[in-house]
C-alpha cells in the first residue's frame, strides 16, 4: 500500500527524499521487475495510458491553426501568471498533506526561487482522502509546468498554509473563533473542509480569464516514451516521466484544459462533503458540513465584494439549477455558468483583508506577478518571466 511507503520514509529524515524519488519515479504502478508497486493499478495490458499517437498519415489529434495567428498576445501573459499564485497554493497544500513535502523536494525547479511555505504539514488522511491529495497534488505539478513553459514563471510567493491561517479563515467565516481553532491537517473532514476554501477560486480565475485570452502558444512540455524516426511527432502517454518533447499548443487550450482539471477537483470536495453534508464537525457541537459550506462561501462574497459568486452545498430553491431544486453539488449562476472572478476580486479574498491593496491570509507577503505587484505599487522584478529548466 501507498500510505505505509509513505509513512514509512517519513521516518527518517535522512532517507525520505531517495524514497519519495523512487516512488515518484514508479508512478507509471509496474516496478522494473514487473509486479505492481500499487494494487489499486489496473494491469498494464489493461491501461489505457499506452496508447501511441501519431499525425504520420492517421486521423487528425490536433486543432487547426487559429483565425488569428498570433503566439502570444502580451497581455495574455500577465493573467496567465497570475494564475500561477493559487496553483503553487494549491500545490503545496495537496503534495504537502499527502506526502509531507512540497515543490521544493518533488519539482524543485519550478518554484524560481520562491521562499517555501510556512505551516504546511501532512495530514492525518484516510485511504480515499489520501489517495485524492497525492494525485490532485502531482496535477498541480502538471499545472505549474504548462503554464512556466506556456507564458514564463513568476517565483512561488511566501504562502501560509499553516493551520493558524486556516483558523482565522474558519473564524472570519462564523464571525467569532471557534474552540478549538479549526485545524485542516487533524483529519479527512477538517482536510476536505479546507480543501473547499481554495480550489474553487481556481475556477472563477480561469473563468474570468477566459474572454481576455486571444493567443496561443507553440511550445508546451509533453512526455515522450521513447525516441522515433517518424518526421512527425509521434508520442507515448505513459505515466513514467522520461524526455521532454515540445509541440504546438494553443493558449485557450491550456486555459480550458487548468479549468477542467480545476473543475474536476472542486466537484470531487464537494461531493464528498455532500455526502455528509449534515453531519456535525467534530467538536463543534450543531455546526454541520453544510453550514461550514455556507459560511465559507458567504465569507468569500463579502470579501470579493461583487455579489454574489459562491454557494454553499445548499441553497434555497430560487438558487438552485432552474429555481426548483435545493441541492448544490456545484456551485453555479442562473444558468448553472460557472461564476468568474477578475484578479482583484481574487486577491481580496486570498488576503483576507477585503482590500487587493493589503496583503495577508494565504500571501502575507502579497501574491507575485505584475497585476498582484501592481496592486501592492511595488515594483515587478524581470525574473517574473523565467522559464524553468526542464
Amino acid at each position: 500500500m501507498l500510505k505505509p511507503f509513505v509513512k514509512m520514509a517519513t521516518a527518517s529524515s535522512h532517507t525520505y527524499s531517495p524514497l519519495l524519488l523512487l516512488f515518484l519515479l514508479a508512478c507509471s504502478c509496474r516496478a522494473s521487475s514487473g509486479h505492481a508497486v500499487d494494487p489499486a493499478c489496473p494491469p498494464a495490458k489493461a491501461s489505457a495510458l499506452a496508447v501511441e499517437t501519431s499525425d504520420c498519415g492517421g486521423p487528425r489529434c490536433q486543432a487547426p491553426a487559429p483565425h488569428v495567428p498570433v503566439p502570444v498576445f502580451p497581455y495574455d501573459v500577465d493573467p496567465m501568471q497570475f494564475a500561477l499564485n493559487l496553483e503553487y497554493t494549491e500545490a503545496e497544500f495537496f503534495l504537502h498533506a499527502a506526502f509531507g513535502v512540497g515543490l521544493d523536494q518533488i519539482a524543485p525547479n519550478l518554484t524560481l526561487g520562491g521562499p517555501p511555505p510556512v505551516g504546511a504539514m501532512k495530514a492525518n488522511l484516510d485511504e480515499v482522502t489520501w489517495r485524492i491529495a497525492a494525485e490532485f497534488g502531482l496535477q498541480e505539478v502538471g499545472h505549474v509546468r504548462a503554464i512556466q513553459n506556456t507564458v514564463g514563471g513568476i517565483p512561488r510567493p511566501k504562502i501560509d498554509l499553516s493551520a493558524n491561517n486556516f483558523a482565522r479563515v474558519m473564524d472570519q467565516a462564523f464571525g467569532y473563533h471557534l474552540d478549538p481553532p479549526f485545524d485542516p491537517y487533524i483529519d479527512s473532514r477538517n482536510f476536505l473542509l479546507a480543501c473547499y476554501v481554495i480550489p474553487y477560486l481556481g475556477i472563477n480565475g480561469y473563468t474570468g480569464t477566459n474572454p481576455i485570452i486571444d493567443g496561443y502558444e507553440t511550445k508546451h512540455v509533453t512526455k515522450v516514451h521513447h525516441p522515433t524516426s517518424c518526421p512527425c511527432t509521434c508520442t507515448l502517454k505513459p505515466a513514467s516521466y522520461t524526455q521532454v518533447e515540445l509541440r504546438p499548443l494553443y493558449l485557450l487550450q491550456l486555459l480550458a484544459g487548468l479549468l477542467g482539471v480545476e473543475a474536476g477537483q472542486d466537484a470531487v470536495f464537494r461531493a464528498l462533503l455532500f455526502e455528509c453534508k449534515s453531519e456535525t464537525v467534530p467538536p463543534y457541537k450543531g455546526i454541520t458540513v453544510a453550514e461550514f459550506t455556507d459560511r465559507i462561501s458567504t465569507a468569500r462574497n463579502q470579501l470579493g465584494k461583487c455579489g454574489v459568486k459562491d454557494e454553499g452545498l445548499t441553497v434555497p430553491p430560487e438558487l438552485g439549477a432552474e429555481g426548483r431544486i435545493c441541492t448544490n453539488v456545484l456551485s453555479a449562476d442562473r444558468d448553472s455558468l460557472s461564476y468568474a472572478r477578475m484578479p482583484a476580486e481574487l486577491l481580496r479574498i486570498l488576503y483576507l483583508t477585503g482590500d487587493e491593496h493589503v496583503p495577508g491570509g494565504f500571501f502575507p507577503e502579497g501574491a507575485n506577478g505584475k497585476i498582484a505587484r501592481e496592486f501592492l505599487r511595488k515594483p515587478f522584478a524581470a525574473e517574473g518571466n523565467k522559464t524553468p529548466a526542464n
